[in-house]
């Protein structure tokens, strides 16, 4: 696939990362030279110096021959302008704009993209997108990620297992033995940094991060099986000032069950603005460096801290301290969880890929299966794909298991109309029907023949 990206800033690197490591040939564009270097150093890309909305630099870049356009850089109006000018003028099929200014979000706006007027397939907000998985991952401590599928039937819950599981060294066909209860499937296990798709003579080990399916409304009773109970998250410190800060207080101050919200900066301007903004929330400026700070916050009464911080360096510092401190639950975000394996387990820290956050919300585009919603679980790890089956499918009447599916790739769970089925044996597909499945990265362009 011929691919535009329009930025090399941190968002667009970790967008070019994510396409690498597929079959994709990609041009960035950006008026940092320096920038484009260190990106063209560290990936097999396309340099283009100039700006991604003027014509003849998306001509340069081989607009007349791309396949997708996103446009990412840190301007909301280059990256409208971007998309319009490769609809009008190169017909680009499949165009994405990053978009952070919340005003363009408004319902009285709603009519502002599609071909009559900006021609934009795909509007994502990364720094809001970050703030809303954060947010679910805040209000079910101890995972590492939740995502909702099938109009919130399920949930994908990625988390660490303890030494203490009750369901840790079991082998996973006796998991019915040791749970008659649980019903869940068991997408993937990641130890030692790579993907396992378990079997059912595999176990689970301490330390494993397993990433499961499970009904939506039997979540409490599934953390129970698993030895996954924290205390509810009340009162919640955030470090660092940025719009995801700012969107995740906005979503705090909303929610009945979040006693305090705390934000630390060090930017006595960046605390003007957030406290003009936020009407519940305790603005703070400091570094949480500083045990006058700490003092001041009372550091010790949260229930969780999140480091939202740009540097990666500087989120694992800040919930180190606060672990330190005696926060129970911390949160870091870094660009890829995959190369931090290193520090995931210094007390017990939650890192949260914003990589994987942003990749998530291009999928849908990315990918040529009639795909409703997609999660990455990293570069290197895999995707799961909610498939919704019409009635032009190929598959229709097929038996789940005759499908020719490619080896690292498993369908996971079939939702038809209120029910969930993971056990899908003798099961034939039907219209209206949702399919979860789970691709590693080596399986992806295979399955997306077999879904398309």
């Amino acid at each position: 696939m011929r691919i535009i990206v329009g930025g090399a800033n941190s968002i667009s690197r970790s967008i070019v990362g994510y396409l690498s490591h597929g079959n994709n040939d990609i041009a960035v564009v950006d008026t940092d030279e320096k920038a484009l270097n260190d990106i063209a150093q560290e990936w097999d890309i396309m340099p283009i110096c100039g700006l991604v909305s003027h014509p003849d630099v998306l001509k340069k870049a081989g607009a007349s021959n791309a396949d997708l356009l996103i446009a990412a850089t840190d301007n909301d109006e280059v990256n409208m302008i971007a998309c319009q000018a490769a609809y009008t003028l190169f017909d680009i099929p499949r165009r994405v704009a990053c978009i952070d200014s919340r005003v363009y979000f408004k319902a009285a706006w709603g009519g502002l993209f599609n071909e009559d007027s900006l021609p934009i397939d795909l509007v994502i907000s990364p720094e809001y997108e970050i703030a809303k998985a954060v947010m679910n991952i805040i209000k079910i401590p101890g995972m590492s990620a939740v995502y909702p599928l099938c109009g919130q039937k399920l949930k994908l819950l990625s988390f660490r297992i303890t030494k203490k599981c009750p369901l840790a060294q079991i082998p996973l066909c006796n998991l019915s033995i040791s749970a008659p209860d649980l019903n869940v499937m068991i997408v993937s296990i990641v130890r030692g940094g790579k993907i396992i798709l378990p079997n059912g003579s595999d176990m689970m080990h301490g330390g494993d991060e397993i990433t499961i399916l499970a009904e939506s409304d039997k979540i409490e009773d599934v953390l129970h099986a698993f030895g996954q109970e924290h205390k509810s998250n009340e009162r919640v410190l955030i470090v660092g000032g940025n719009k995801t800060a700012l969107y995740l207080a906005e979503r705090l101050e909303t929610d009945d069950n979040i006693i305090s919200c705390k934000i630390i900066d060090n930017n006595p301007n960046t605390v003007e603005d957030l406290a003009s903004s936020l009407s519940k929330t305790d603005v703070y400026s400091g570094s949480i460096m500083s045990e006058a700070i700490l003092e001041e916050i009372s550091i010790g009464e949260a229930d969780v801290s999140v480091a939202v911080d740009f540097e990666d360096k500087d989120n694992l510092v800040a919930s180190m301290v606060a672990k330190k401190n005696g926060v129970e639950n911390t949160i870091a975000l870094v660009t890829e969880r995959t190369a931090n394996t290193q520090i995931i387990n210094i007390g017990e820290n939650i890192l949260i890929d914003r990589t994987s956050i942003t990749m998530s919300s291009i999928l849908r585009e990315l990918r040529k299966a009639n795909i409703v919603q997609a999660y990455s679980q990293g570069a290197s790890l895999g995707e799961v794909w909610e498939i919704a089956i019409h009635e032009n499918s190929m598959l229709l009447g097929t038996d789940i298991e005759k499908v020719n599916i490619p080896q690292d790739c498993k369908i996971c769970a079939l939702v038809r109309k209120d029910d969930v089925y993971f056990n899908l044996k003798d099961m034939e597909i039907a219209v209206g029907d949702h399919l979860v499945v789970f691709c590693t990265p080596d399986a992806v362009r295979k399955a997306e023949k077999v879904f398309a």
